[in-house]
């Protein structure tokens, strides 16, 4: 789809990922949800500033699978109660991943990374 057709005015931004410019909206969000890939991550993050631990890529692909079984962006309440069972709750806490994600939380960077739709009530 071309996006520039059906939205002339719609600010873009672009991330080059194994030689493909791929498009996002204005605020950093995969337009194709299906161009979504771990390079694109990688690509992404280093256009945030953001050096990628474990954990991020935990995160990341929770947020992934949470929006491709349920068809909804993962709220920081789930995120939440899951990585306090994994990491316990000195690290499974909305204070830790917003920390590791600066740039807006697990909400909004987290979701801008996985790939997946701008959170709602977002404008």
């Amino acid at each position: 789809m071309d996006v520039k057709l059906y939205y002339p005015n719609m600010q873009t931004s672009t991330v080059m990922v194994d030689g493909v410019e791929l498009l996002m909206c204005g605020e950093g969000y995969l337009l194709d949800l299906d161009a979504w890939s771990e390079q694109f991550v990688i690509e992404r993050a280093a256009q945030e500033g953001l050096e990628l631990t474990h954990e991020h890529w935990e995160v990341i692909r929770y947020i992934r699978h949470y929006y491709d079984t349920r068809g909804v962006q993962a709220p920081v309440r789930d995120m939440v109660k899951h990585f306090k069972v994994v990491w316990s709750k000195d690290k499974g806490n909305s204070r830790y991943l917003h920390e590791i994600f600066p740039r807006g939380g697990p909400q909004k960077q987290g979701n801008r990374l996985a790939g997946v739709r701008k959170p709602k009530g977002e404008h």
